[in-house]
């Protein structure tokens, strides 16, 4: 299996106690979805691109995002110790049924954007998972346009059609098109009068 077949599930922090668990932090929605796993892939950060598969012991829920994780064969703090910073992986097929108005980021890419007011303005490139919210990218006359993912924007994706129906904040496509000016009142103190 390879990383184009699988998702993201989370990272692994530091070890936890000294009979081999550790702490993982999951981007996950619903923690408690997860505590039935049965197997996980890993990406050490020593060997990137490669993926070990882990059978796993437990998986307990401990606060918004962060579980504690045993896995299978490691049951020494010694042994847990390496796993630090580990990307956990699972596989496509196995992502969890979405509601019918839900998407998974990967599965949008390539969709036309449709806007209500100003119709198809271009394909989603990527979406790039950022601090303060995720946001879409699509190329727009030429310029990378980034739309904030939220309910009041992203309005619902068509698979039949390969469209993401999009309601824009007026003016957002103006950021991105208009160039910046800078106005001067007076001269650089350099320049020749």
């Amino acid at each position: 299996m390879t990383l184009d077949d699988c998702y993201l599930l989370g990272s692994i922090g530091k070890p936890h106690g000294l009979k081999g668990f550790v702490i993982a932090f999951l981007d996950v929605d619903d923690l408690d979805a997860y505590r039935k796993v049965k197997s996980v892939l890993l990406e050490m950060p020593t060997t990137p691109g490669k993926l070990i598969t882990y059978d796993v012991e437990k998986l307990q829920p401990q606060a918004e995002n962060r579980v504690m994780l045993k896995l299978k064969g490691i049951n020494r703090i010694e042994e847990a110790e390496p796993l630090r910073n580990a990307k956990l992986y699972r596989p496509l097929a196995e992502l969890p049924k979405l509601a019918e108005d839900q998407f998974y980021f990967h599965d949008v890419i390539g969709y036309t954007v449709v806007d209500s007011e100003l119709g198809e303005l271009g394909e989603v490139e990527t979406f790039y998972e950022l601090p303060q919210q995720d946001v879409l990218a699509m190329r727009y006359k030429g310029q990378e346009v980034l739309i904030p993912v939220v309910d009041e924007l992203i309005l619902r994706a068509d698979q039949e059609a390969k469209k993401l129906h999009v309601t824009l904040p007026e003016g957002l496509l103006d950021v991105y098109l208009t160039p910046a000016s800078r106005e001067r009142d007076e001269p650089d103190e350099f320049e020749e009068a």
